[in-house]
């Protein structure tokens, strides 16, 4: 048995996904019953199931959301940039940008909610993949030392999960956004040549 082709959103659901987006990112989302969020966007709670069948499935839909948009744009931002220090730089500048968007509510909220957390955690994982790409092209290409660069990328990938997880955001009172920014000084600053 095959499985159902999945139905492209509507206008009317993108228009709510990005909405819902605007709202979880400035107050958070675990604080809110469908109620909440069928009175604040002026829609039906039939209108928000047709999007996910539960609170808990929207939440990790907008966030999923959040981070495909962001990623999408990020990638646009970096099309043709082929020096490596300057896609590390535009790559960690643009993700810096985008969690700036993301208040404290949100970012404890994604914290505290498992499902929603794995969605940061996926798209972390992706962005340590993406920097040891770039950072592997500038040791080949002979911008960047090659002093353990393979060390490096692995070490980036643990300050990205330790920024994922808020160790980071708890020891140092940074939000992620600045650590992002952070990151991209300390990888560029310690790779040059």
């Amino acid at each position: 048995m095959r499985p159902e082709p999945r139905r492209r959103p509507t206008a009317r659901q993108r228009a709510l996904l990005a909405d819902l987006e605007a709202l979880f990112l400035a107050e958070g989302f675990v604080a809110f019953t469908l109620d909440d969020l069928a009175g604040r966007l002026r829609c039906s709670k039939s209108t928000l199931y047709a999007l996910a069948p539960s609170k808990e499935q929207l939440a990790v839909k907008v966030v999923t959301h959040f981070f495909r948009g962001a990623a999408e744009r990020i990638e646009e931002r970096i099309a043709g940039i082929d020096d490596a220090r300057k896609l590390i730089g535009e790559y960690l500048a643009g993700v810096a940008e985008h969690l700036n968007r993301a208040s404290a509510a949100f970012m404890r909220d994604l914290a505290e909610f498992g499902p929603a957390r794995e969605a940061y955690q996926v798209n972390s994982r992706f962005a340590a993949q993406r920097l040891r790409r770039f950072i592997d092209k500038g040791v080949a290409d002979g911008v960047f030392r090659d002093v353990h660069a393979r060390l490096v990328a692995e070490m980036t990938g643990l300050i990205i999960e330790g920024i994922q997880t808020g160790v980071l955001r708890q020891r140092t009172e940074v939000s992620d956004a600045e650590a992002f920014t952070a990151l991209g000084e300390l990888l560029l600053g310690g790779l040059n040549k």
